[in-house]
């Protein structure tokens, strides 16, 4: 990823803000999003019955242009970059499939927003000629919190050392054979003000994996088997929430009725992870890796 300097948006690899030939003026939408609420009107009297409250997509609106004097050629050549941006087919064809805006504001680290790109519109070529083009953006984040740009990562093994075996205090008679595994502890620390949704690898070989998160008391259970090389990748983030064994195979109905993507998201502050998982060796991993989530830049 580049790194932005202040004043400076990347959309969907695109480059724009300061120091660029695509300035950008006003910025909308970076506020708190719109809601849907769910309001009941009261049938025998005034007013209504308070709901549910949820918030809409983030939309970002920017106010730009390409400005390139006495290069008119290569102001064409940029908008055509955002108008391929925008129609991309592997994003825009394929339900799930997001891009990312970066954006960073003075005094602040650089955040980042998933969605898609839905409007690049050019509401001027009079002065096209002359290389300055008026732009008018839209960015959906579908998603609308707010995402630090570095990306935090926990990975935790289960060695045979010091796990399985027998529990104390021994009592006769003594007998062997079944194993006990103890989980395999770590913490997560989201430095933001929101919960944070979790990407999650778990590598063969093992079974029935289970993972459990200490503060929530959430936990993910599948009945699943992996061999040596195999692996199961588990997506947490709203509009990409599924659970994948080599890259294709649906493990959504290994999942135990327990386990819940939608509410499986790391507290701000420091928690506590646990995992553990039968017939594993040396090479078994869980992988956790987030971007801290915040309400406002």
């Amino acid at each position: 990823m580049t790194e932005l300097k202040e004043w400076q948006f990347e959309v969907a690899g695109i480059l724009l803000g300061a120091a660029t030939d695509i300035p950008v003026g006003e910025v909308e939408g970076v506020g708190v999003p719109d809601l849907r609420t769910q309001d009941v009107e009261n049938p025998a009297g005034d007013g209504s019955f308070a709901g549910v409250d949820f918030y809409k997509p983030r939309t970002i609106r920017m106010e730009a242009g390409i400005r390139t004097p006495g290069d008119p050629g290569r102001g064409l050549d940029l908008l055509a970059q955002l108008q391929r941006a925008a129609d991309t087919p592997a994003v825009r064809q394929s339900p799930g499939a997001e891009t990312l805006l970066r954006m960073r504001w003075p005094g602040r680290p650089t955040r980042r927003l998933h969605g898609r790109l839905r409007r690049v519109e050019a509401t001027s070529t009079t002065n096209a000629v002359n290389g300055w083009i008026p732009l008018d953006i839209e960015f959906t984040a579908l998603d609308p919190r707010f995402h630090a740009d570095d990306l935090s990562a926990l990975t935790l093994n289960l060695s045979s050392d010091g796990l399985g075996g027998l529990r104390a205090p021994l009592v006769a008679p003594l007998t062997t054979g079944v194993a006990i595994p103890d989980e395999r502890r770590g913490w997560l620390h989201n430095e933001g003000d929101l919960p944070a949704w979790p990407s999650i690898r778990i590598t063969g070989p093992c079974s029935n994996p289970r993972i459990r998160h200490v503060q929530t008391g959430r936990v993910l259970e599948l009945t699943v088997s992996l061999k040596s090389g195999e692996f199961i990748d588990i997506e947490t983030r709203p509009g990409t929430r599924w659970a994948l064994k080599n890259g294709t195979g649906n493990l959504a109905p290994a999942l135990s009725t327990a386990s819940r993507l939608d509410t499986f998201a790391i507290p701000p502050g420091s928690s506590e992870l646990w995992w553990t998982a039968r017939n594993y060796t040396g090479a078994t991993r869980l992988a956790v890796t987030w971007h801290d989530a915040y309400a406002a830049l």
